[in-house]
């Protein structure tokens, strides 16, 4: 199963949920508003694909942060502390795919080489 995490309301959330519901792949949704950032979750989301990827800073939410709060983000347990208290700071969608993998935002060409492996 996979397990598509972000924010309903998001563009790019809306592509990747709206490409898997047409093409039948079923998938599990996990709001962070609704439902919280899965701090267990996080420490793996890191390691796996860096925080450069994870953390959206060309987006509002980094960009309304001030100077001081954005220069704090220098590893994984300030980053987990900024992710906890400002969720729509993550880059959306994060996938967790079947085989446990981890993917940072949509791409259909990615999505289906991700099915079809």
């Amino acid at each position: 199963m996979i397990t598509l995490y972000g924010i309903p309301n998001c563009d790019t959330v809306k592509k990747a949920r709206n490409w898997l519901t047409e093409r039948g792949v079923e998938y599990q949704f996990h709001d962070f508003k609704k439902q919280g950032v899965p701090t267990n979750l996080l420490p793996n989301w890191i390691k796996t694909v860096g925080l450069d990827k994870l953390i959206n800073r060309k987006g509002p939410t980094w960009r309304k942060l001030d100077a001081t709060q954005q220069a704090s983000v220098v590893d994984a347990a300030s980053a987990t502390a900024l992710m906890l208290a400002h969720s729509s700071v993550i880059k959306r969608p994060v996938a967790v795919w079947s085989n446990g993998t981890v993917t940072v935002g949509f791409d259909p060409e990615r999505f289906a080489l991700r099915l079809s492996s």
